[in-house]
């Protein structure tokens, strides 16, 4: 394509782009993909997870404006471009029951009015290709959950001429794909490399509660090699500091072990509009000049 390609991936708050999917938009920015990150909300909710900096006074008096720095550090790490959709943190609700959600949070806004902001950024950024969660959220938090429904909404309303005309000219993205972090496919992996050279893994407990809830992965689709920006996504998730435990699980395979044990992130297509042979190696896959010509010349105003 003549065009230069474009990449949006839509996260639910500030670190979790760090943590999916990183090193495959490294990756694609270094061969000339423009790509954004849509953070949804400001993770106003967040629990400090790591240790060193549990119980800061400057931390807790203002944790929006801490992660937001954070944001703005990790985002210079990736050379990525970011925007945020500006909802509130819905928080992980705990206990049997579950409390109700707090009133005015993400996952409580009605999805067709949650997705107007996305179907304005889509519009003006003008992405082949959409990177979010599965229909769990990846894990059931709710703000995760609310992200996918956004996002297949958007991919949805962006195209269309008769959804919110005042939001700027149709365009339809081409492909939709779901990331998949943490795939007990990879943990295993790690955990054999560990257990193999003798070391302690943090992932026994992991893999055994996954094993007797008969938990399995979902497909994968798609595996993007970029093993060569695993230590520009390890940076650009420590930089996110109050989320991330730098002495913890993430960080205790050398990143030369993981080069070679697991070199690839993984992802699921979920929407193609566009002619694709499985599995790929490239979100971009199918997506050439004139098959763009063709979807959006289906879009009138």
């Amino acid at each position: 394509m003549t065009e230069q390609l474009r990449l949006m991936a839509v996260h639910a708050h500030p670190d979790d782009e760090s943590s999916k999917g990183a090193a495959s938009m490294a990756r694609y920015l270094a061969q000339g993909v423009d790509v954004l990150v849509v953070t949804c909300t400001g993770g106003e909710r967040g629990s400090v997870l790591n240790p060193r900096l549990q119980g800061d006074p400057e931390i807790e008096a203002d944790i929006q404006e801490v992660r937001r720095k954070e944001m703005d550090a990790a985002r210079e790490i990736l050379g990525i471009k970011q925007a945020w959709l500006g909802f509130v943190d819905s928080g992980l609700p705990e206990g049997d029951p579950l409390p109700p959600l707090p009133e005015g949070c993400f996952a409580l806004v009605p999805v067709e009015k949650a997705a107007e902001p996305l179907v304005r950024l889509i519009r003006e950024f003008r992405p082949h290709v959409i990177t979010t969660y599965d229909e769990n959220g990846g894990y059931p938090h709710p703000d995760h959950i609310m992200t996918h429904m956004i996002t297949m909404a958007a991919f949805d309303a962006a195209g269309n001429p008769g959804a919110q005309p005042e939001s700027g000219a149709p365009w339809q993205p081409l492909k939709v794909y779901y990331n998949h972090g943490l795939s007990m496919a990879r943990i295993r992996a790690l955990d054999a490399y560990l257990v193999e050279h003798g070391h302690e893994s943090p992932y026994t407990e992991w893999i055994a509660d996954w094993d007797q809830e008969g938990r399995t992965d979902r497909e994968f689709t798609t595996r993007v090699e970029c093993a060569d920006w695993f230590e520009v996504r390890d940076r650009a998730l420590r930089a996110h500091a109050t989320q991330i435990d730098p002495d913890g699980p993430w960080f205790r395979v050398p990143l030369d072990a993981q080069r070679e044990i697991w070199p690839t992130e993984e992802y699921e297509l979920a929407r193609s509009l566009v002619p694709t042979s499985l599995p790929e190696v490239d979100l971009f896959a199918g997506i050439t000049a004139d098959v763009t010509a063709d979807v959006t010349a289906g879009i009138t105003v």
